[in-house]
């Protein structure tokens, strides 16, 4: 599957892979700064943002998804870096086609299962009545009985197609079925990947724990760990300063 790809800048390729729910553009400010140094390439993973649907989320099909992409755009081999869902999705992407992956950051997410979180979101979204003239005001308050941060309602209302016609632009019935593997992380027989890899936690998240370090070190030996201060789980967002500076010292 060829993602849709937003690209800036010159020089070597760098590549940006949002977390669930996300979408190339929610690392506008992170690619504009970046592409001074880099030909920067955020995608759209599959089932999310102008990339196509399909079913299936697991993380070989996300990787081969990104690796077909990056081949089509010639921007391989490249640094990869990826927050939540698309931290794993860069992870077993490193694991496939370590030859494509010069280096490898990891932000706020292990590879390991995590517990269900998101299922009462995709109830919340999925049972949203979208009639003609729904505005955002009205969504917002639809889906505040099951999600109570507004920002976190502003991050699911970015999907939403306002207009005589709304409609969720996410593959919001694939992504249910598929919530099981993006939740879970796959046994794979697959080498280790032995290039740099940083591993990037929020300081007010739980994402990477100490429990973790084996099964990362086990699969990415050459792993380092950085905490980011003042940053929760959507790390870029919380402190982006914070985040670029990690990211451009790490790059090179």
């Amino acid at each position: 599957m060829i993602l849709n790809a937003v690209i800036r800048g010159d020089g070597p390729p760098l590549v940006l892979l949002h977390g669930l729910f996300g979408q190339a553009g929610n690392f506008g400010a992170i690619q504009k700064r970046l592409a001074a140094r880099f030909r920067v390439v955020a995608l759209d993973l599959r089932n999310h943002g102008a990339s196509p649907h399909a079913q299936g989320m697991t993380y070989p099909e996300m990787a081969a998804d990104v690796l077909e992409t990056l081949r089509h755009h010639e921007a391989t081999p490249c640094a990869l870096l990826g927050h939540s869902m698309g931290g794993k999705a860069a992870m077993a992407t490193a694991l496939h086609a370590p030859g494509a992956v010069s280096r490898l950051l990891v932000a706020d997410i292990a590879p390991v299962h995590y517990p269900t979180h998101f299922a009462g979101y995709i109830s919340a979204m999925a049972g949203l009545g979208l009639h003609p003239g729904l505005t955002r005001a009205e969504a917002d308050a639809a889906l505040s009985g099951a999600v109570e941060s507004a920002g976190v309602r502003g991050f699911l209302l970015q999907n939403l197609r306002l207009g005589s016609a709304p409609a969720w632009k996410i593959g919001l019935t694939e992504i249910a079925a598929g919530l099981p593997d993006i939740e879970d992380w796959p046994a794979t027989a697959l080498p280790p990947y032995p290039g740099p890899t940083l591993f990037l936690g929020g300081e007010r998240s739980d994402y990477i724990r100490a429990e973790h370090r084996p099964a990362i070190t086990a699969q990415f030996p050459a792993a380092k760990f950085v905490t980011l201060k003042n940053a929760g789980h959507w790390l870029h967002a919380d402190n982006p300063e914070g985040f670029l500076a990690v990211a451009e010292v790490f790059m090179g």
